[in-house]
């Protein structure tokens, strides 16, 4: 199935949430030079980072699940650069990228990826459980749509204490079949909840695609059924993604309007890293055909055509980048283990509520 570019159809640190913010945009709402920059740097760094990841699970140094984000480095850049700091972000286990791009030092990345004291969950998570409650990132979770509910209850939150911010939930299309999602998109829908509801649609649910699971292929239009707000969103562009998550984040924080956004990506490599590249279920020439759609490729191309950056500065930008990712690498590699006595540790916690 060649790739398609849909049509948006609405139907009702060097955090580059921090760096985007809409003062930053022409009053044509086209992202300044600047704006346009820290995209890119997000994007290169999830890119450069990942592809780290994989050498380092390939030699060792990562056990256990990994999945990994490359290809769908526009969704994260564009939906967390229209995030406040004081915003909150929940996702799944594919959330390397995510955590990248809300300010997430790669050091505590790769520390936690490693198993390391240092690590932004103290290498307790490993690569599925990113957290940080400082930048609002309450983790990834590795059951499939086990989280959606928990989006819901951070919404109903902010909701009760008055407060003005938006949580973004994340997901693949193949969580949108599990009775969570729908309970919680009717939640909240019905009680008004400030949520962003994200299907990160990559067309296969690990080695299932999309049309042997869902009997709706247009998976926005499931927002229908709650009278919910919905788009279809070109994942693969940066801009689009950014202003969809634009109008859905001022709508949850205006109206505290809930929205299902489904932004249609595609992953270049496996499900995980226990995955051959192309895969048994699809083909190769099915995936080069996604691959002339890469996002960081198509927005460096349409920044040197509006010559707003050069091949020197891409090039410059990308071996900072490699070297901060490297710099992870060696930091990881000097975190020490956590002792045994840690093992019961961070179990239960003593509240007063």
């Amino acid at each position: 199935m060649p790739p398609s570019k849909p049509r948006r159809k609405v139907e009702t640190t060097r955090s580059v949430a921090a760096a985007t913010a809409t003062s930053s945009v022409a009053e044509s709402g086209v992202p300044s030079a600047a704006v346009d920059r820290e995209l890119l740097y997000s994007m290169l760094l999830q890119r450069r980072f990942e592809e780290r990841c994989a050498e380092m699970y390939a030699i060792g140094r990562i056990g256990g699940f990994c999945h990994l984000y490359i290809g769908q480095e526009a969704v994260s850049a564009g939906v967390i650069a229209q995030l406040r700091p004081d915003d909150y972000i929940i996702t799944t286990y594919r959330d390397h990228g995510q955590a990248l791009a809300r300010g997430m030092t790669p050091r505590a990345v790769m520390s936690e990826l490693f198993g390391r004291q240092d690590g932004c969950a103290r290498g307790k998570g490993g690569s599925m459980h990113m957290f940080d409650k400082q930048l609002g990132f309450l983790g990834g979770h590795g059951i499939v749509g086990g989280h959606i509910p928990i989006a819901a209850g951070v919404g109903f939150a902010i909701k009760y204490r008055g407060g003005d911010q938006v949580i973004v939930c994340f997901m693949g299309e193949a969580a949108v079949n599990n009775g969570a999602f729908h309970e919680a998109l009717n939640m909240a829908a019905l009680w008004k909840l400030p949520c962003l509801f994200v299907i990160e649609n990559n067309r296969y649910g690990m080695g299932t695609a999309v049309e042997r699971a869902s009997a709706i292929h247009d998976i926005y239009k499931r927002g229908a059924s709650y009278d919910m707000p919905r788009d279809v969103v070109d994942g693969q562009d940066v801009h689009a993604v950014r202003a969809a998550a634009a109008d859905a984040i001022d709508r949850a924080r205006k109206e505290s309007m809930p929205t299902l956004l489904e932004i249609r990506t595609y992953r270049f490599v496996g499900h995980s890293m226990s995955d051959a590249v192309s895969g048994t279920y699809r083909t190769k020439e099915e995936l080069e055909q996604y691959l002339k759609r890469d996002p960081i490729a198509l927005h460096r191309q349409r920044m040197e055509e509006a010559g707003t950056i050069t091949a020197a500065e891409v090039a410059a930008m990308d071996e900072e980048i490699k070297k901060i990712v490297q710099d992870s690498i060696d930091f990881a590699e000097q975190s020490p283990e956590l002792p045994v006595e840690a093992l019961m540790e961070d179990i239960l916690v003593e509240t007063t509520s």
